[in-house]
């Protein structure tokens, strides 16, 4: 079994305890309050422009098979995924510009950033944002929510394209080097982080 494998059967019981989480529920349904996924959008555009630099800082450090990989994610994380949060941040009423990091965000991306001063455990790190994403959508995608609002994220996050990325970051983590103990540690706490993002400050 490769690494990333590994880990991903690790993380399975914690993705369906983010299916459980109230918010999540929510927007399975279509039904979550607009203020808590107001809240919860502002506070992932502030974490995703973080990861953007996660990526750009991995990419600098990456052996040349992989430094399009990297280039590729930074990209696709700024252009097409915060368009996303842009777009969901004017129906809902967000103030993307305006808004400032709780706890749960200044604690993930704290350590996403200190982890991604190493190639190997940055891959590792982040690997539960990318690959528990992917997953949730296409749980969700299964029974997507009536909301047209809610059901534009589902959809994103269910998207081969986004899912192909994913794998992008399985086959470097795959190819690091990485050591497995230190790699399900680092992963596992990523999955921690992703479980309290969801308690979205009020």
């Amino acid at each position: 079994m490769s690494l990333a494998a590994h880990l991903e059967q690790l993380g399975r019981p914690l993705v369906e305890e983010q299916l459980a989480h109230p918010t999540v529920v929510g927007i399975a349904k279509g039904d979550l309050d607009e203020p808590v996924f107001r809240s919860w959008l502002e506070q992932d555009y502030l974490f995703l422009l973080d990861y953007v630099r996660v990526f750009s800082r991995l990419a600098w450090q990456a052996p040349a098979a992989h430094l399009g990989d990297l280039v590729d994610l930074a990209h696709a994380t700024f252009h097409e995924e915060l368009s996303l949060h842009r777009s969901l941040a004017a129906e809902f009423g967000a103030d993307l510009d305006g808004a400032v990091k709780g706890e749960p965000c200044v604690n993930y991306t704290a350590f996403l950033l200190d982890s991604a001063a190493t190639y190997a455990d940055g891959l590792a790190a982040l690997y539960p944002c990318m690959w528990g994403y992917s997953t949730l959508g296409t749980r969700l995608a299964e029974n997507p929510p009536t909301e047209p609002r809610y059901r534009r994220w589902v959809d994103a996050y269910a998207d081969p394209g986004f899912a192909a990325l994913t794998a992008r970051c399985a086959q470097m983590l795959d190819e690091s080097g990485a050591d497995p103990a230190r790699a399900e540690a680092l992963f596992l706490e990523g999955m921690r982080h992703e479980i309290a993002f969801w308690d979205v400050p009020r």
